[in-house]
């Protein structure tokens, strides 16, 4: 199951950048971003009040303001940088390989800011997966993509958005369901875009079946799959998991990218990509070893404890009854 949900959540969370640029040739990114969250909040508002009103007992006010500044950061700071990059013609695999380089900033923050320390095999499928992004980014930049030098560093300020929302919401201690947490952060940002779009005059969408295409594609894989799975990995597995799984979006969008736009894709981004497999391997591998370091250091806890349970009174293991006084 666990390897079903992080394949699903790389190709869908990959389809974000691909949607991005279904779209930018039909709409600015105000306006594409306005018409995937207006829909969705309004969808996924009508079940939260029918269907879906016992999941939110858990939320406070308190939780709710903290999740509303998580959408803020993680869907509307995000993707308004990396729809304005791609616009301003930054491909989608150069977009998905700048935004890797987010395990590595999350890697460093981790342990003094969660207090959950990260292994030296964490950390050396960290390098190896930053390696392959930065492999990958080289080539692809190095193609020429008729850009300005500045709008490549659109997408860090994506990356870092993104970084502060998944520590700010792993330090919140209510257990929210994926579903709440999807509707907060749609309507926060439909709310975000709604303001965007009336200031901006890009309120209104344009007739394309194109334009229309992007955002039925954007809603049912990138958001409900993406952002959905990312949630829901990022509260089984950790943060460090999920970066991990991070450091794949960059090799598999200049795939896909290459495949459906006709990118630039050769022997250095394949190198690339196969560093990003392999940092994966390294990290899950690791994480075994030490699941099971920590079973046997438990199991000898147990033992010790239940060791000097039995010195202290050999009731506990005798089968001897005390009798009761009459």
């Amino acid at each position: 199951m666990n390897a079903l949900l992080s394949i699903g959540f790389v190709v869908a969370w990959s389809s974000g950048f691909i949607g991005a640029k279904l779209g930018s040739g039909s709409a600015s990114a105000i306006t594409l971003l306005l018409w995937r969250f207006l829909p969705l909040a309004l969808v996924l508002g009508v079940v939260a009040v029918t269907a879906g009103r016992a999941s939110w007992r858990a939320l406070t006010p308190r939780d709710l303001v903290r999740q509303v500044a998580v959408g803020a950061l993680s869907q509307s700071g995000y993707l308004l940088t990396v729809y304005y990059a791609i616009q301003l013609g930054v491909s989608s695999g150069t977009t998905a390989l700048i935004d890797g380089t987010q395990p590595l900033v999350a890697g460093a923050l981790v342990g003094p800011l969660l207090g959950a320390p990260v292994s030296r095999t964490q950390w050396l499928g960290l390098g190896l997966g930053v390696t392959g992004v930065a492999i990958v980014t080289t080539a692809d930049a190095g193609a020429g993509t008729g850009a300005a030098w500045w709008a490549y560093l659109v997408p860090f300020l994506g990356m870092l958005c993104l970084v502060a929302a998944t520590f700010l919401d792993r330090r919140a201690r209510a257990d929210v369901s994926p579903m709440v947490l999807m509707t907060v952060h749609a309507a926060t940002s439909a709310l975000v875009f709604t303001v965007l779009a009336v200031g901006t005059g890009a309120v209104a969408p344009p007739a394309s079946g194109s334009f229309w295409t992007a955002v039925a594609w954007l809603v049912v894989l990138s958001t409900f799959g993406g952002y959905g799975l990312y949630w829901l990995i990022l509260r089984r597995s950790g943060v460090t998991k999920v970066n991990t799984l991070m450091l794949l979006m960059a090799p598999v969008t200049a795939v896909w990218g290459a495949l459906m736009f006709g990118e630039p894709f050769g022997p250095q981004t394949a190198a690339g990509l196969a560093l990003g497999l392999l940092a994966v391997a390294v990290v899950h591998r690791g994480d075994r070893h030490e699941d099971d370091r920590d079973d046997q250091r438990d199991h000898r806890r147990d033992d010790h404890h239940d060791h000097h349970q039995t010195q202290r009174d050999p009731r506990a293991t005798s089968g001897f009854t005390p009798r009761r006084s009459t």
